[in-house]
């Protein structure tokens, strides 16, 4: 009888920790240089003025100020910061 004896061994029950990303700052807020305004994976949302993007595509400001969220072209969409 070849039969394999049942070890339990799970090859299941792993999972990686969820990457919380998304808009953090909606257009018309207030905030300050360095504040994170979107995680984002690939770069659907443009920087505009006043804001840098990092290695990972974050969005994040350069400035206080007020946020705005602008149409670029047809489909195309870019997030600036204003001071004031």
């Amino acid at each position: 009888m070849a039969h394999k004896k049942g070890v339990g061994s799970s090859k299941n029950g792993r999972d990686s920790n969820s990457q919380r990303r998304g808009t953090k700052v909606y257009s018309g807020q207030n905030i300050t240089a360095g504040t994170i305004l979107v995680r984002q994976c690939g770069t659907p949302i443009k920087a505009g003025q006043n804001v840098g993007m990092g290695t990972d595509c974050t969005l994040f400001s350069k400035i206080d100020g007020v946020v705005k969220y602008e149409r670029v072209g047809k489909t195309g969409k870019q997030v600036s910061v204003y001071a004031g």
